[in-house]
């Protein structure tokens, strides 16, 4: 934000001003603006969800990613200062590109996550202050005409950035996955009256010799479940020693130790003692919510989590669906660690009504790891029939094995040389203005004391209260529904999900979700300038938070339908972009006045907050409520947003068009 400007005293430049058609750098600027961000908020969450990082633990880290957007207006001034915007945008680009290739170096790595969120925090930070500078060299390169002429096209761009990171990308990914790795086996699961009840887990080891083609094993290939309800305790053993086989015979990742030490002067008197201050600093700012989080999590899983809600089901005469058993193994040792994943084989286009498939879902074993030590040990899959399923039924199975951190490697490095192409392209084709020139020594200090006054006074605006809980908690339920979409689009249906492929997720919610959401913006767009914000803020407010209901609708009946699943997405993301117009033009009422840049700049970090925070806990939330009722808990979070709408100040003719 720049709350005054520099002196414009005339500076000595080592090359002369220069102008250049906006069509030359305008379109490709904003691609590059949209990338970075998200890559950071959503691409992330689909890839670490893919590598198996708990719901947990991927909303509270990417949640912090959201830090360098929140704290953007505060180091806004050093952009300003020092340097060029022109030096600051194609510096950050590399800078961008240096920390997807870190990114794509370290996915295959066996401390990844750690690594990889490092390089993250890396690229977020250097993207957010690559928006500082984009921004603010768009205004001092472009005439007024040229502002008004190019506005719609520098958003066309960045949506575009948006469809090709959360679409394309996440689709590459998914090809890439589905084209690597070993072929798929498919396993049929068909519940018959007459077949046997599985007695005990027994896995032995196979005694057959190594092949000479690399692939995985499944014994039996078509299981057969007797419907018939067993004891709950009886199936609860069972699937708890299927669960101890496997984690005996290694088929789970190992965590390894976060502050191991290595024998070497860097890790002794460097590297150690910063991560350990770290997780001290950690351990201290989370503990208060630690503490409610171990009185409130008990508490939750009794009432509302999956055993929970089956003990209260079961009463007196605690019964369960019955299991079958199947195995896997590898034909010879693979060389190389090797995940296997389990899921439904994706159902039709036009099922729209509920399958029986549906009743089928895997107890232990829908993720699993091969390497040379276990290759020839079966692991273990048990799948469950729900306790209502009675008469026959029949659903296909996947085993599938493609190689996940080679496919985001793939992707982030693409990426990568995609930033390295825009940090020279813009260093070459971005004009001069006069107006870019960086602060003198005699101005920096009254600049900066111009920008603690302009920052102070945005805390003295009338009902400042009222406002900032807007900005914060209008977003409250949004916040927390999208760290949790792509995670409840990819877990299977046993886990309450609906079991798509990465590559479906990317169609679904990068390619249509984010056209819905630009269809109901411009839709917001258009009829705000007729009849003012005033007029529409509750039919914004209702359209943006009523189909949430959509995903509760998904979560319990976890349709089969590709289509309809589009649909769903469709609608939500549509009433959200509908009523985040609503949001984005009351940032301008509140902006408004003798510091308009800098305050609405200030208003967009509270807009990340409000993000951020909400965000952190969701997953945590999510995995110990489960999906169903985590979507209805988003339902019933929309309350705040309501709730400050009725109380904000508004003039009855903001937001219209004149004439």
């Amino acid at each position: 934000m720049t709350p005054a400007p520099l002196s414009t005293e005339r500076s000595t430049r080592a090359t002369p001003p220069t102008q250049r058609n906006p069509w030359a750098w305008v379109p490709t600027l904003y691609l590059a603006e949209g990338l970075p961000y998200v890559v950071v908020m959503t691409v992330s969450v689909i890839m670490y969800k893919g590598m198996g990082i708990s719901n947990s633990d991927i909303a509270l880290y990417t949640s912090w990613l959201y830090l360098p957007w929140v704290i953007k207006p505060l180091w806004s001034p050093v952009v300003d200062i020092l340097k060029t915007r022109r030096l600051w945008i194609w510096v950050m680009q590399l800078i961008v590109g240096a920390g997807l290739a870190g990114v794509a170096l370290t996915l295959r790595g066996p401390n990844f996550f750690g690594y990889s969120l490092a390089f993250l925090v890396l690229l977020a930070f250097s993207s957010a202050t690559h928006d500082i500078a984009a921004d603010g060299f768009y205004m001092l390169a472009t005439t007024e005409r040229e502002q008004a002429f190019f506005v719609g096209i520098r958003s066309t761009f960045y949506r575009i950035s948006m469809i090709s990171g959360q679409g394309l990308l996440v689709i590459l990914a998914g090809f890439i996955q589905s084209h690597t790795g070993l072929p798929n086996v498919e396993l049929t699961i068909s519940a018959r009256p007459n077949a046997a009840l599985v007695e005990a887990i027994s896995p032995g080891r196979f005694e057959s010799p190594p092949g000479e083609r690399l692939e995985i094993v499944a014994e039996p290939v078509s299981l057969a479940i007797n419907p018939e309800p067993r004891g709950a305790e009886e199936v609860n053993g069972l699937i708890a020693a299927a669960k101890a086989s496997n984690a005996t015979n290694g088929f789970y990742a190992s965590q390894p130790a976060t502050l191991a030490r290595e024998d070497s002067g860097w890790s002794r008197y460097v590297s150690h003692p910063f991560k350990t201050a770290c997780a001290y600093i950690g351990r201290l700012i989370s503990s208060p919510f630690r503490a409610i989080g171990d009185w409130l999590e008990p508490r939750l899983r009794a009432r509302f989590g999956p055993q929970g809600r089956a003990a209260a089901a079961q009463g007196t005469t605690p019964a369960a669906g019955s299991v079958g058993v199947a195995y896997l193994r590898m034909s010879r040792a693979p060389g190389k660690a090797v995940t296997v994943t389990l899921a439904q084989a994706p159902g039709g286009m036009f099922g729209f009504f509920k399958t029986a498939a549906k009743s089928v879902s895997i107890a232990e074993g829908a993720r699993l790891i091969f390497n040379d030590q276990n290759w020839n040990k079966p692991a273990a899959v048990v799948f469950q029939l729900d306790p209502r399923q009675r008469g026959e039924l029949s659903a296909i199975y996947q085993v599938r094995s493609g190689d996940i951190p080679w496919s985001w490697a793939i992707t982030f490095g693409v990426l990568a040389g995609l930033f390295l192409f825009f940090g020279i392209y813009h260093k070459v084709m971005l004009p001069r203005p006069e107006k870019d020139r960086p602060g003198t020594a005699q101005n920096v200090a009254a600049f900066l004391a111009e920008f603690f006054r302009t920052f102070a006074a945005f805390f003295t605006k009338d009902r400042i209260g009222v406002l900032l809980l807007f900005l914060l908690f209008y977003r409250f339920a949004e916040a927390q529904l999208v760290k949790m979409v792509a995670p409840f689009l990819l877990d299977g249906r046993e886990a309450g999900g609906l079991g798509l492929s990465t590559g479906q997720v990317g169609f679904v919610y990068g390619t249509i979700g984010i056209i819905a959401l630009t269809c109901g913006g411009l839709l917001g767009g258009m009829l705000v300038s007729r009849q003012g914000l005033k007029f529409w803020l509750w039919p914004m407010v209702l359209i943006m938070h009523l189909p949430d209901a959509a995903f509760v609708y998904l979560a319990y009946a976890q349709p089969q339908s590709f289509t309809l699943i589009n649909l769903c997405v469709a609608l939500e993301q549509f009433g959200y972009g509908f009523g985040f117009t609503a949001y984005m033009l009351y940032m301008i009422h509140i902006a408004r006045g003798r510091h308009e840049t800098a305050h609405y700049a200030i208003c967009t970090g509270f807009m990340a907050l409000g993000m951020m925070i909400p965000g952190m806990f969701s997953g945590w939330l999510q995995e110990i409520i489960g999906y169903s009722h985590f979507f209805v808990w988003v339902m019933l979070a929309t309350l705040p947003g309501f709730l400050v709408v009725a109380f904000i100040p508004l003039e009855a003719a903001f937001g219209r068009k004149e004439g």
